[in-house]
């Protein structure tokens, strides 16, 4: 079985509506599909998670920066007549 992610979408989005990963659009029925409030990806969506102690202090002191690979999901659509933009988490 191939690794998948999923993005529960929130009750004020409603169709129709376009999803980006990284800024690149998707295609429902070939990058993802929907399955009631869940979008569910054909492929593993990446996320930084908690840094660490000596990551953060790090950060804090300007030594490093973090380049850890993180996808991030953005759901456009449409709502009292406006566009908005939604930023979504992988479950």
């Amino acid at each position: 079985m191939e690794p998948r992610s999923q993005v529960e979408l929130p009750e004020h989005v409603v169709g129709p509506f376009d999803v980006f990963v990284n800024g690149v659009p998707q295609h429902e029925g070939a990058d993802y599909d929907r399955v009631g409030r869940m979008l569910v990806f054909r492929r593993e969506l990446a996320e930084e998670g908690r840094l660490g102690f000596w990551r953060w202090l790090s950060l804090f002191l300007g030594v490093a920066g973090t380049y850890r690979k993180n996808d991030t999901v953005d759901v456009v659509y449409t709502q009292d007549g406006r566009r908005s933009v939604v930023s979504l988490q992988a479950l």
